[in-house]
């Protein structure tokens, strides 16, 4: 029997969604139905929905309150992309989950710890009350880079870890598309917080473990950047690993780096070209012998045709069987990587006291 393809939605048509939510479901547009785009003007859900046209013909605009009114009512919308600025994507996730739509929503999860505890507490009781059950889950493409996913493969070959190494060197100048980004500017943590959650999500996925506390220091050096713009973080994990974690906002040599020390190798990581964007992973031996492959990012891709997946599998599932949506994506996974950083900014603010991580 040929299975109903789901209808979905996005919600918000700025950059991202333009340059790779766009071109990525081009990709896999055999999978689901693109139904509307929605954004706060006319202009902008216009601009978005001519680029969505070359693949999705039929896709509808929506603009403003009455349009997000029209997606919130549209029984046939089955799940929704929720890319907005980063302080109001929980809101509208919310809104949509009461709706009873499946929301992917892009990172970070929430500004806070605060915020995030509420977010999950009013997803349960949403939870509790829809006929079937609903997925809410957070777009971290780093959990899905298949250079990360191979790196997380060979961790095992490294033996007992001795210590973890997080260089981030970024690009965030006037060249960026988000250098200009007004809500990056005035959110909590600035661009530490939103670019940060990506290394963290990578660092907690190849340590398969918690952080459970930071000692942090913070700067402000660059004027044309928001507060603070570098973090110098010690940080213990729970399987009694201890590791560095330096991300600097803007940097004239970029660098991205992941580096794990065992007991029988070392583990490296690394953002590089080679034709194509990717990461190059490196294995070390005991034997002084070097293993390298590199992998093209799919981080993306990966993630949208999963969380198209499970949408289609939860609509599937017979009644009173048990849908599990893939734990890379899930909500709290989100939560946790904000918790890290918000405790490497707190203990910043603090001129290095050791917080301990929230756990959720």
């Amino acid at each position: 029997m040929a299975t109903k393809l789901p209808q979905i939605a996005i919600i918000g048509a700025g950059i991202f969604v333009k340059t790779q939510y766009l071109p990525r479901l081009s990709e896999i547009s055999d999978l689901f139905i693109l139904k509307a785009i929605w954004s706060r003007t006319e202009q902008s859900a216009t601009a978005a929905v001519e680029i969505a046209r070359q693949n999705f013909p039929s896709v509808e605009c929506k603009w403003g309150d009455n349009g997000l009114d029209d997606i919130i009512q549209d029984g046939s919308i089955a799940a929704v992309a929720v890319v907005l600025a980063g302080h109001n994507q929980v809101d509208i996730s919310l809104r949509m989950l009461k709706a009873g739509k499946h929301v992917l929503q892009e990172k970070p999860a929430a500004s806070c710890t605060s915020e995030l505890k509420t977010a999950l507490s009013q997803y349960k009781s949403i939870s509790a009350d829809a006929p079937g059950q609903l997925i809410w889950s957070v777009a971290e493409n780093y959990r899905f880079e298949p250079g990360l996913v191979e790196c997380k493969k060979l961790i095992a070959d490294i033996g007992k870890m001795m210590s973890v190494q997080v260089i981030i060197e970024g690009s965030m100048n006037s060249s960026n598309p988000y250098f200009s980004s007004s809500w990056r500017r005035n959110f909590t943590g600035g661009f530490i917080l939103d670019m940060g959650v990506h290394f963290i999500a990578g660092l907690r996925m190849l340590v398969g473990c918690e952080v459970v506390s930071v000692s942090a220091m913070t700067s402000h050096v660059d004027m044309t950047l928001p507060a603070p713009d570098n973090v110098s973080s010690v940080f213990h994990l729970e399987n009694g690993c201890s590791g560095v974690f330096v991300m600097v906002v803007s940097s004239r040599s970029p660098k991205t780096l992941w580096r794990i020390v065992g007991l029988n190798g070392t583990l490296q990581v690394e953002r590089g070209f080679q034709g194509k964007h990717g990461y190059l992973v490196t294995l070390y031996g005991v034997d002084g012998q070097s293993k390298s492959s590199f992998f093209p990012f799919s981080g993306v891709l990966e993630e949208l045709k999963t969380f198209i997946n499970d949408v289609s599998e939860n609509s599937l599932k017979q009644k009173g069987s048990q849908f599990v949506a893939e734990h890379r994506l899930s909500f709290v996974e989100g939560a946790r990587d904000v918790a890290v950083l918000e405790a490497m900014l707190e203990s910043g603010a603090r001129q290095g006291e050791i917080v301990h991580v929230k756990k959720f």
